[in-house]
């Protein structure tokens, strides 16, 4: 199982304390507002705002919660000015570590993440110190009950994916950025049904940690993932599932 694929199965597993905290929904608001604010509020043209309500969707977020949303990013309703930051450094082991930062705040984001990084023993770098380590990818992940690997190649490398891979109990499928809508519109019109879709940082080398290094660094991806400036975050850390399984 990838590292991706490991993080999206303890991100669902704790996505329920987080929802009685609001605290993906805070994020699943910034992220619509932001899109719609760049991009215009309709989705259909706008396929950041677009990946933004299905993720929204996903998590059963109230509607008019996503409608406000949309309103206050292209000005119809009065809202927060969100300031899209990208931090790059390196955590526990050396591990690289990209951060997404969407936050009303400047000053506190940069205290608060450095903090993160200081903390796990990391430290953060210049920008570009670490980007050059992961390729920009669209990836959806399928349930394999939904369906068999032979009938998912099909229907998405017709549509303009890159691969698809077996990772236990689900299958991966990778994109170019630029085939994304193309190969999740193929998958929706065949009715495969698929979750955490999104355009992401795939790491090239993954660097495996063991031991102390490994729980120190899922503690920092907990914390990070636990930080309200975080939108996102990205790492070549390779972790044990068993002690993300502990640590959860």
């Amino acid at each position: 199982m990838s590292g991706h694929s490991k993080w999206s199965s303890i991100k669902h597993k704790k996505g329920a304390a987080d929802v009685k905290r609001g605290k993906i929904f805070t994020k699943l608001i910034k992220e619509v507002t932001i899109a719609a604010r760049m991009g215009g509020g309709d989705p259909d043209a706008n396929p950041r705002l677009r990946t933004a309500i299905a993720a929204a969707k996903a998590e059963n977020m109230p509607k008019d919660n996503v409608t406000r949303a949309i309103k206050k990013g292209t000005g119809e309703l009065e809202g927060v000015d969100y300031e899209e930051i990208t931090y790059e450094g390196y955590g526990p082991g050396g591990a690289a570590v990209i951060v997404q930062s969407l936050t009303d705040n400047k000053n506190r984001a940069v205290a608060d993440i450095r903090y993160l990084f200081s903390k796990a023993n990391g430290n953060l770098g210049a920008n570009g110190c670490v980007a050059w380590m992961f390729d920009k990818k669209g990836i959806f992940i399928v349930d394999k009950e939904s369906i068999d690997e032979d009938s998912l190649m099909e229907v998405a490398i017709d549509a303009g994916a890159e691969d698809v891979k077996d990772e236990g109990d689900t299958f991966e499928v990778l994109t170019e950025p630029e085939d994304f809508e193309p190969v999740r519109e193929a998958l929706e019109k065949a009715e495969i049904k698929f979750h955490d879709a999104e355009v992401t940082l795939i790491p090239q080398n993954p660097v495996s940690l063991k031991g102390k290094e490994a729980e120190g660094m899922f503690k920092f991806m907990i914390a990070l993932d636990d930080c309200d400036d975080v939108q996102n975050f990205y790492t070549n850390a390779d972790i044990p599932e068993e002690i993300m399984n502990d640590l959860a």
